[in-house]
């Protein structure tokens, strides 16, 4: 079993968690035959169940994820309906948060709501903008929500938790456009401690 070190997440949801640090640490050793800086770089373990999947496309590390996240979200206190992936800011063939939470949304026997939350226009991806501020303007009128989840409890669910700006949007959509009952936002891994 994976250990995570969960905190607290403030934001525009009723309560939300961080599981763990993504990278504990990343020191340059040089560049490649291309140019590019190299790192080595040292995750957690969930960090380094997240990056295998996201960019190694390694799918068996789902199953891990999944099996560290589950406890947790049963002994948080919360009852969710449905759980609500962050649409992907960038469209790849496999969607690392879409097959978690299709995982996850069955082992805690709840509704996987993939469509009710969209994102309705084109977006840089977060963590090349600079500023919290900017990350906001830049989703302002981003998501779309459906009410298919109205008066629900909902998980919004998360691979990274950067500065906030993705979730706390997508947070107030749920509750505005969506009329949920409560959101929790749970992130797999954020970037600082």
């Amino acid at each position: 079993m994976i250990n995570i070190h969960p905190k607290e997440m403030k934001g525009s949801w009723d309560q939300g968690y961080a599981l763990d640090v993504h990278t504990i640490s990343s020191t340059m050793i040089g560049y490649n035959e291309f140019g590019h800086a190299e790192f080595d770089t040292l995750r957690s373990e969930l960090g380094e169940m997240v990056y295998r999947l996201k960019y190694r496309g390694d799918k068996s590390a789902i199953a891990a994820v999944v099996e560290a996240v589950v406890p947790f979200v049963q002994n948080w206190g919360i009852h969710p309906d449905a759980l609500v992936p962050m649409p992907p800011s960038k469209q790849r063939s496999f969607q690392p948060v879409l097959e978690i939470s299709a995982e996850l949304a069955r082992s805690l026997n709840i509704q996987l709501h993939g469509e009710s939350l969209k994102k309705t226009k084109a977006t840089q991806q977060m963590k090349d903008v600079g500023d919290y501020r900017a990350r906001t303007a830049a989703l302002e009128a981003a998501f779309a929500c459906d009410q298919a989840l109205k008066g629900k409890a909902v998980l919004l669910f998360d691979d990274l938790f950067q500065s906030g700006a993705t979730m706390n949007v997508a947070a107030r959509t749920l509750k505005e456009q969506g009329l949920v009952k409560s959101v929790y936002a749970l992130a797999l891994t954020r970037t600082r401690n």
